[in-house]
């Protein structure tokens, strides 16, 4: 095991523990980058298995957040989507002892533990020390009133009618069971892994939402009546807090200077996340699609960045990139929409931006996410049509799609309306916002945990490099 850390001296030491994957780091890594904007007084050890240690730490950050790196839990299984369950397995069954062993030798003492809600072990290692925990709920309000009232608290986990038309969700329309694809057979070892997380989040002293308020306020609401912690949106936790070190960003920015070059409004930005991916043959009918369609685009892709180069390439109208600065492209001005897997991340940086969406979910929460944006919040369009994840969409209809979504005046609506959840979002995070006094709640409850033990008062510790082997 071994830490990163400054040599400062703090009274509070926060310890941040997410799920090993990019979706769940990086809005807790934004977090915690903007409780340390709010109070330097803080230590943050952010607990990462050591294959992420090398990109986290090439990036800029502030002196008194430091990672604590664990062993790896998935050394030989990798990371594609075949191995998706192997990997959930793994990080659920062989990330607490690791982790058991860190707190041990981290100085200063752990005063206080965010954890990811779905990572239910680690609230029982903060009860274990008698550490106030907080747990970080990594996707929309609307998800988690779902997985805990009704899967694991009525028990509906083994409904078979997945036609069957469900209106429980706050300020939701119906949605399908079928949509709700924890009650899949096939997501069913997901699902005891959830149940266990839901049951465990009543171990927790906070709860925190990566939502702002004003995008889910009755399934908010309805959830403070029911839970009796204290509940903090504190959305967007994307990394608009520090534009200073968002703008060091280290790689290759040549894209950026491909969309200086473009029209206002006219680059369709297309992202799938980082872990699962379309199949092939959809891969080839999207890209035939950009080609034919003629609709401008930047495409963030892994392995298929050279097969998009060698169909859509000559035509100068597009350019497929294996990485980007995501925040910072949504919100380029040449770019005009974004299609997207609905991954939570993803969608609350295109709202923040204030762009349009086509949705094309692709695993779990994404399809109600899908369903949020286009039925509730009104700001995008499906590709498919439906929700379906096994739905295939051929290139005839996606170039149809394409023209209109990008050219046509049909769009204009969900263009304002997007907007407007813009002006929202921002409004959330200036002075007296709503997520502002989130933020500065739930900061006050973490200094307030770090009260000096008998005889410690007025003393300093110094915190140096360490080795912990």
């Amino acid at each position: 095991m071994s830490l990163q850390v400054p040599t400062p001296t703090h009274t509070s030491h926060v310890v941040v523990v997410p799920y090993p994957s990019r979706g769940h780091i990086n809005p807790m890594i934004n977090l915690s980058k903007l409780l340390l904007s709010k109070n330097s007084d803080i230590l943050i050890t952010f607990v990462v298995t050591e294959e992420w240690l090398p990109s986290l730490s090439a990036e800029p950050k502030p002196d008194n957040l430091r990672f604590g790196a664990i062993p790896n839990v998935v050394p030989k299984l990798g990371r594609s989507g075949d191995n998706f369950l192997s990997v959930i397995e793994a990080v659920m069954t062989e990330m607490e002892a690791p982790l058991e062993k860190l707190l041990d030798q981290l100085q200063p003492p752990v005063t206080f533990l965010i954890y990811d809600a779905f990572l239910f072990w680690a609230a029982g290692v903060g009860n274990r020390r008698n550490i106030p925990v907080a747990a970080f709920w990594t996707t929309s309000t609307s998800e988690l009133w779902v997985q805990y009232f009704h899967i694991f608290l009525q028990n509906m986990h083994l409904e078979k009618n997945g036609e069957k038309l469900i209106d429980y969700i706050p300020a939701t329309s119906w949605v399908r069971l079928a949509d709700i694809h924890l009650l899949d057979v096939q997501s069913h070892p997901i699902l005891q892994w959830v149940l266990k997380s839901c049951q465990w989040l009543r171990n927790a002293q906070y709860l925190l939402l990566p939502s702002i308020y004003e995008l889910e306020p009755q399934v908010i609401d309805a959830l403070k009546s029911k839970l009796t912690i204290p509940i903090y949106t504190i959305g967007p936790n994307i990394p608009y807090c520090n534009k200073s070190l968002y703008n060091q960003s280290v790689g290759d920015h040549s894209y950026l200077d491909w969309l200086d070059c473009q029209p206002c409004g006219s680059v369709l930005y297309i992202s799938f996340g980082s872990f699962l991916s379309v199949s092939t043959a959809q891969m080839d009918e999207i890209a035939a699609a950009l080609h034919d369609s003629g609709v401008r685009f930047l495409w963030v892709t892994r392995g298929e960045k050279e097969v998009i180069s060698l169909i859509c390439g000559g035509t100068g109208m597009g350019m497929a990139v294996a990485w980007c600065d995501q925040l910072r492209v949504l919100s380029h001005p040449a770019v005009g929409g974004y299609w997207t897997h609905c991954g939570w991340n993803s969608v609350i940086e295109g709202v923040f931006a204030g762009v349009p969406f086509l949705t094309f979910p692709l695993a779990m929460d994404q399809s109600l996410i899908s369903k949020i944006v286009v039925e509730d919040w009104k700001v995008g369009w499906r590709v498919k049509k439906d929700d379906r994840l096994d739905a295939f969409v051929g290139r005839d209809e996606i170039v149809v799609l394409l023209r209109k979504f990008m050219h046509g005046d049909a769009g204009r609506e969900i263009r304002k309306r997007a907007k407007e959840l813009q002006c929202l979002s921002q409004k959330a995070i200036n002075k007296d916002g709503s997520s502002e006094i989130n933020i500065e709640a739930f900061m006050k409850n973490i200094v307030e945990s770090a009260v000096p033990k008998e005889g410690a008062k007025g003393q300093e510790v110094e915190i140096g490099i360490q080795n912990l082997n």
